[in-house]
């Protein structure tokens, strides 16, 4: 009995899969060369994650975000942040009713499937705050009253490296909500080519086609919160993130909600790979997406050019992966 609801499962997840193939193929109409991010991007959203794009402007950030809301039936919506962005911009606020002689909440952007926050670390640590609540719970409390959140509720945000005018690092607190941080970077020559080519005046975003509705990516999450992982592999899991709270150059190593995020995104890696079960491969493959943003280095660690992804590099060729496939026995 147990093998034949093993056996569904996994038709079930091949499935799911071929849809996710048509979600890619939709995005890369408007997001050329970048096939490894949007990837990525899709994976999080299916590990119930958020996402944290850091790169100079103009290249695909705001692009990748609508693609996706418009291929999966997101509602979507869109926070500009400043230096005057104050919190209630985000979560709404409350107005007299003259009617009824009471005051009234008004929702804020925040109240959406998708939430493009733009240029996040140009606002001050209390504007982004605002958002720490509804990243973690999906919730929001406003005047004293939990408002919740439409569910799926996935945000986006991208900001601009620390080096560039008017910016400030996010808290650490603020990171560790990020499931990922994600960088676009430039297209290669066949890209840009591509990209000229195919300029005929629109926009394409319009050429997308919705593949999904928002039923089908609860389904879909939910099938990715039910992915085995076996005694071995989460021992593996646990390993790596132990390393980094034991290392020489790391003053501060992965967090509980860290390494939570980090095996969620593992089972999303396997739902992708049409796998009900995790592998060592999965767990490898986003390990570097999870630790780089949320290690935070020593002073002298911090001077040293790729501090982090050497870091990683060395604890990842340190832990020995298990030497089992990952399926229940």
């Amino acid at each position: 009995m147990q093998s034949g609801r093993k056996t569904n499962s996994i038709q079930e997840t091949k499935i799911m899969n071929q849809q996710i193939q048509q979600l890619i193929i939709e995005i890369k109409k408007a997001i050329k060369g970048k096939d490894e991010v949007i990837c990525k991007v899709i994976m999080v959203i299916l590990a119930s994650g958020h996402i944290l794009l850091e790169d100079n402007p103009g290249l695909g950030k705001t692009t990748l975000a609508k693609s996706l809301a418009k291929a999966m039936c997101l509602g979507e919506d869109r926070i500009q942040f400043t230096p005057d962005t104050m919190p209630s911009d985000i979560v709404g606020y409350s107005i007299l009713n003259k009617e009824t002689n009471k005051m009234q909440f008004t929702k804020g952007p925040v109240f959406t499937n998708l939430l493009l926050a733009d240029e996040i670390n140009r606002t001050s640590s209390k504007t982004q705050a605002a958002l720490l609540e509804a990243m973690a719970e999906g919730t929001v409390t406003a005047e004293g009253n939990t408002y919740k959140l439409p569910n799926p509720f996935i945000t986006i945000a991208t900001q601009n490296p620390i080096t560039s005018g008017g910016t400030q690092a996010l808290p650490d607190s603020q990171l560790d909500r990020f499931m990922v941080k994600l960088s676009m970077g430039y297209p290669d020559v066949q890209s840009q080519m591509a990209m000229i080519l195919e300029d005929h005046g629109g926009n394409p975003i319009d050429q997308i086609v919705p593949v999904m509705n928002l039923e089908q990516l609860v389904a879909m999450r939910t099938q990715v919160a039910q992915t085995y992982i076996s005694q071995e592999v989460a021992e593996y899991i646990s390993l790596l993130v132990d390393a980094t709270r034991h290392h020489d150059k790391i003053e501060c190593g992965i967090s509980p909600r860290g390494t939570k995020a980090f095996a969620n995104l593992a089972k999303a890696c396997a739902y992708m790979n049409g796998r009900n079960y995790v592998i060592p491969n999965d767990v490898s493959a986003v390990i570097y997406d999870v630790f780089m943003h949320r290690l935070v280095l020593t002073p002298s660690a911090r001077r040293e050019k790729n501090a982090a992804e050497n870091i990683v590099k060395g604890i990842v060729g340190q832990i020995k992966p298990p030497a089992v496939n990952g399926a229940r026995k």
